[in-house]
């Protein structure tokens, strides 16, 4: 097929929900917290704000209840530079909440979400001009988790071969166990994934879903048809996997103050660099660069570096990549 994420004008759209979060402040177990801190939360939007701070022009689509919620979580969205004028007001259902209880095992998630306004949407959005005319398409495995209309969006969204799509699909796999108590998610992820132009997948996540022996090129005979391919080893590395070969940069070093996040900025700084025409290998480092900004705060959404700074880490020699500490960035 064609590369239609190479340098366009047109927007990347990012579709799926976003809710309020809320979260101890300071962080402890709910159980023992006397304030909860109020942000939002949600993959696709967490993924086009960091566009956003990258200068890519970029909409999310979605919808949020007609409360106080949904008007925090538009603003916040909107506050990031992204185009949020296609968010639709759902009068009857409401905006979707998530509770994060932080524990020393982990942060574990507690999701209000069922019948939430988000979940109602469906293949119907398609039509929208918006995203007819977009450069690339982002969505997640959240979505077809929600509702089976949620489910339809995205697998009509997908089901147009792929070298008659007007627009690239980008889809992370995002594999939220607790949204799938049917078990339907292997099956169903690996054929979403595979119909895909750009696949994002977490090397854990893989082995959870489809094999704990897997390996990246594993990964690749279950899902040969991506043109491309990200695989990403936690702290260790990420990648690229095209008809070209393979494509591997270092993960930066940083001290992880919360890894919530930082997969959906991994997905933006790569797309970034498609979206700029640029090697694998500088999408690959826009992609580690951007998660760090996300490791390096409680919430979904930090700074990126200055764009002298960020020219400077693209630039330089793969030996100092792999020596450089994010912390003293």
């Amino acid at each position: 097929m064609n590369t239609p994420w190479l340098p366009r004008t047109d927007p990347v759209v990012c579709i799926g929900e976003t809710m309020a979060a809320l979260a101890p402040d300071p962080p402890r177990p709910l159980l023992d917290a006397e304030a909860l801190h109020l942000s939002v939360a949600g993959a696709e939007s967490n993924v086009a704000m960091y566009l956003a701070d990258h200068g890519i022009p970029v909409a999310w689509v979605s919808a949020v209840g007609d409360d106080a919620l949904g008007l925090r979580v538009r603003a916040a969205v909107a506050a990031a530079g992204v185009d949020v004028s296609h968010v639709r007001t759902d009068p009857h259902r409401p905006t979707g909440l998530l509770v994060k209880n932080p524990l020393s095992t982990g942060t574990r998630v507690h999701y209000y979400r069922s019948d939430s306004a988000a979940s109602a949407l469906g293949p119907e959005l398609l039509e929208q001009d918006v995203v007819r005319t977009a450069s690339v398409l982002h969505f997640t495995g959240i979505t077809p988790a929600l509702s089976s209309s949620c489910r339809r969006l995205v697998t009509r969204a997908l089901a147009v071969p792929a070298g008659e799509r007007p627009h690239a699909v980008s889809f992370d796999v995002n594999h939220r166990a607790a949204l799938w108590p049917d078990g339907a998610a292997p099956a169903l992820l690996r054929e979403l994934a595979d119909r895909a132009d750009i696949v994002f997948v977490g090397l854990d996540e893989a082995q959870d879903l489809w094999g704990a022996k897997l390996t990246a090129t594993g990964i690749r005979a279950l899902l040969p048809h991506p043109r491309i391919l990200v695989v990403k080893d936690g702290a260790r590395a990420a990648s690229a996997l095209t008809a070209d070969g393979i494509r591997t940069v270092p993960a930066l070093r940083t001290t992880v103050v919360e890894p919530v996040g930082a997969g959906d900025a991994f997905a933006a700084g790569f797309l970034t660099g498609l979206v700029r025409g640029v090697t694998m290998t500088r999408a690959l480092r826009l992609g580690h660069v951007t998660a760090v900004s996300a490791l390096k705060v409680t919430g979904d959404h930090g700074a990126l570096p200055g764009t002298e700074e960020m020219e400077r880490l693209l630039r330089i020699p793969a030996p100092e990549w792999e020596a450089l500490d994010a912390d003293r960035l």
